[in-house]
């Protein structure tokens, strides 16, 4: 992996993946705007997968908050490896993937839910791999030790470790509270997107679970 360049500091990587999710979500938008799910797809089941998806989004609101407890202000000071970070090195997109799916899921449909998890997961990816190579950069070898010990993305439970006592820095939790709940804000958008296809006034018919 190519070093990331001086010019390209963590902040503007950070910044860049923002926007790149932003104008994929819309992008995603857009798409679900243009398609609606058959009537057979309607009733008790559309409504379970709605409510799957809420959970979902919920899981990701509470998720992010609670990595901001231990990542918020750290990350280009030092190595974060206990609590959530301690089992997957990149949690706090972990949950992000799991929100995109929640985001997609209130279409009623399954297979939009992952489409949108898996098209965050394609986005972030090189953001990660960014990260990554800056983190490489600056720390060396204890990163390249903590990479070795702990998965990039998916969890692995018997490396938990927590810290005794945290320093909470409230406007990084307040932050990441905030972004998460832009994932809340899908649910009167789709809601409103489905009026406008039962009406007729959007979309052509699709066969999605």
């Amino acid at each position: 992996m190519s070093p990331v360049s001086p010019a390209l500091s963590l902040d503007v990587v950070q910044r860049r993946r923002k926007w790149f999710a932003g104008l994929a979500l819309l992008a995603l938008i857009a798409l679900t705007a243009s398609v609606r799910s058959v009537a057979a797809f309607n009733g008790e089941w559309h409504e379970g997968v709605e409510t799957l998806g809420l959970a979902a989004i919920i899981v990701a609101i509470v998720g992010r908050a609670w990595c901001s407890l231990y990542i918020g202000g750290r990350k280009k000071a030092e190595i974060v490896d206990r609590g959530p970070y301690s089992i997957t090195r990149n949690p706090l997109y972990l949950f992000s993937f799991i929100g995109a799916f929640g985001v997609g899921a209130q279409t009623g449909s399954v297979t939009i839910g992952a489409i949108f998890a898996v098209a965050t997961f394609l986005v972030f990816l090189r953001t990660v791999g960014r990260e990554e190579a800056w983190l490489a950069e600056h720390f060396g070898a204890p990163y390249a030790a903590y990479c070795a010990r702990t998965p990039r993305f998916l969890p692995n439970p018997a490396r938990w470790r927590d810290a005794e006592e945290l320093t909470i820095r409230p406007a990084f939790f307040v932050r990441t509270l905030r972004d998460g709940l832009v994932f809340l804000a899908a649910i009167p958008v789709m809601e409103g997107i489905e009026h406008l296809q039962s009406s007729g006034l959007i979309g052509f018919p699709i066969s999605l679970f």
